[in-house]
């Protein structure tokens, strides 16, 4: 995916989000709106019908009191004899005998006639005596109207019950009726909704980019693995077929350029071998399929054998690697095969990025459980942006046009694939201009 297209893909998806934001934003503001005013119309008829049922009972109880009070020379001398304790809970003073089921009778009537249609407990009590008369729960229905809830004898009141002595009063209960207003349910605000939302779809967002931009790398990695691919193994192919076409085209070629052609071809078909090698036993690991063979050997004497074929094969005097080893034991549990190519493959890249003189150091120490082996050159070195990614698979630091260090990009990977295939560890730390420093750690 090119720049342009990836800008562009970009600038949609922000304006997409923006777009679906702003339209929730609306949608969730006039919703607001239209709840806040349907929770003042509700709660003001919640008002208003409190209101109407409290006149409706004042009046039913005023009626009751009035019938019950037969001996009053003026209705005035009722006034303040019912008091509304709650909304759903009335208490009238009486100076009068009185009898339950009488009372029962006369609360039926009063309320029906004031459309009371309400379940209702009454009870009755004797400030002289100190105690208290519970009628029945009586249940509004409309085929039967008034009837207590019980057909048993408890909860039944008697007709023959009387409160003789005066001074008392009497109370009344519906329990379907709230104490309170209903208070509207508190939802979560629909604002943490929208924020969710919003933060679910910009990380979807922000994770597609991220999966973008990866596979866009990606690419270009494969691409420059390709080129270089070309290049490692054009210039082999070119050798060899020079060579070939050398000895066809010249018959009496004497034997002494014969065997040079000869050993051209054969060294460079080696070099062919090599290189499609080391992509097939990279393609193995990946697949899982590379069995390491661990054995006891000893580390010192590979870095002797290391040390020996790099001086053997440097021409300029000057070129030196130095080891310096701890005393303690270099016994290792491990595949002495793909170790060494480890160590080949440091000791390779250390020379290919090498300016003139090449000044390699291998220093062993014991940090249990681990033998500690640290790798430094005097190389080019190594800028930071691109520590992170030198042991990706293909991965190479930029150069730009220039191919002047061969490789396909997998001899880090491998590298770190074989150490941690030895429950180990490996690390750099690399200054431009330095050097390089590769720390590995193995299990003793």
């Amino acid at each position: 995916m090119g720049r342009y297209s990836l800008n562009t893909l970009i600038l949609f998806g922000v304006l997409s989000i923006a777009s679906i934001l702003v339209v929730q934003l609306v949608w969730v503001r006039k919703t607001m709106e239209l709840q806040n005013i349907n929770i003042a119309i509700q709660e003001k008829e919640d008002s208003l019908n409190i209101k109407e049922f409290s006149e409706q009972s004042h009046v039913a109880l005023r009626n009751v009191l009035e019938q019950i009070n037969t001996n009053l020379a003026d209705s005035s001398e009722l006034y303040g004899a019912v008091k509304q304790i709650r909304s759903n809970r009335f208490m009238v003073d009486i100076n009068e005998e009185l009898q339950p089921y009488y009372l029962e009778t006369l609360l039926k009537k009063s309320f029906y006639a004031q459309n009371i249609d309400q379940d209702f407990v009454y009870g009755i009590y004797d400030c002289f005596t100190d105690s208290i008369v519970y009628g029945n729960l009586i249940k509004f229905s409309k085929e039967s109207l008034y009837e207590p809830s019980s057909k048993n004898q408890e909860g039944i009141t008697s007709e023959n019950v009387t409160i003789r002595n005066d001074g008392h009063y009497f109370t009344v209960f519906f329990p379907n009726i709230r104490a309170e207003p209903i208070v509207p349910v508190k939802f979560i605000s629909p604002w943490i909704y929208i924020g969710i939302i919003v933060l679910l779809v910009a990380f979807f967002f922000m994770y597609s980019l991220v999966i973008i931009f990866r596979q866009r790398k990606l690419s270009e990695v494969k691409n420059d693995f390709i080129n270089n691919m070309t290049h490692e193994l054009k210039t082999p192919i070119s050798t060899i077929s020079l060579s070939s076409e050398m000895l066809l085209q010249d018959s009496g070629t004497s034997s002494e350029k014969v065997t040079k052609y000869a050993g051209i071809i054969y060294e460079e078909n080696k070099r062919l071998e090599q290189q499609v090698e080391r992509v097939l036993n990279v393609a193995k690991l990946d697949k899982n399929e590379l069995v390491l063979n661990k054995e006891e050997f000893d580390l010192q004497e590979l870095l002797g054998q290391l040390k020996e074929n790099f001086e053997a094969f440097q021409s300029e005097t000057t070129s030196t690697l130095k080891l310096d080893l701890s005393e303690t034991s270099h016994i290792l549990l491990a595949d002495p095969v793909h170790l060494t190519n480890v160590l080949y493959n440091l000791m390779d890249n250390a020379v290919k990025y090498s300016e003139g003189d090449i000044q390699i150091s291998i220093k062993t120490k014991v940090s249990s459980p681990y033998l500690v082996i640290e790798f430094s050159d005097k190389g080019i070195g190594i800028s930071k942006e691109h520590q992170k990614a030198i042991f990706d698979k293909f991965y190479r630091v930029p150069t730009g046009n220039v191919h002047n260090v061969k490789g396909f990009g997998l001899g880090l990977y491998y590298v770190k694939l074989i150490i941690e295939g030895h429950k180990g560890k490996i690390s750099v730390n690399s200054t431009i201009g330095e050097g390089t420093t590769f720390t590995l750690k193995l299990p003793l």
